[in-house]
């Protein structure tokens, strides 16, 4: 079981924005989501926070490319649950993609782990061994 700094781990259950702001947090988090089969969420979240930072637009059409094979196109490996509006949309951005590329996407899925995942989250094991263990 990972170990967490006292403030962080109370910290973890103000808000998901702290949660995430957090290193240990995510590491924490996606291990919760992998017990209910929905880590997709978290990692497509983080690589759309990664994606945010290419500058290269080379770099950015291939982060792009690989973000919708792996996240978004129906079927993929670790398709996270989007609408088809959504879907599109992104998928006409391919061609030229941009930084805000993913927003859509990345905010809908933020609201599905915060309203959803998040207050499960703070009632899981998990996380009540970490909040013990201070």
């Amino acid at each position: 079981m990972l170990r967490a700094p006292v403030d962080n781990v109370v910290a973890w259950g103000e808000s998901l924005e702290q949660l995430l702001e957090c290193k240990t947090g995510q590491l924490v988090f996606e291990d919760f989501l992998r017990t209910e089969y929905s880590e997709e969420n978290l990692l497509f979240w983080l690589a759309c926070q990664e994606y945010k930072k290419i500058t290269s637009e080379a770099e950015m059409a291939l982060a792009a490319k690989r973000i919708y094979t792996e996240f978004v196109e129906v079927d993929a490996p670790r398709q996270i649950n989007i609408d088809c509006v959504t879907r599109e949309e992104i998928s006409g951005n391919l061609s030229q993609p941009g930084p805000n590329c993913f927003d859509g996407a990345q905010r809908l899925i933020y609201a599905l782990m915060e309203n959803d995942c998040y207050p499960r989250f703070l009632k899981s094991d998990i996380y009540q061994a970490l909040l013990e263990q201070q």
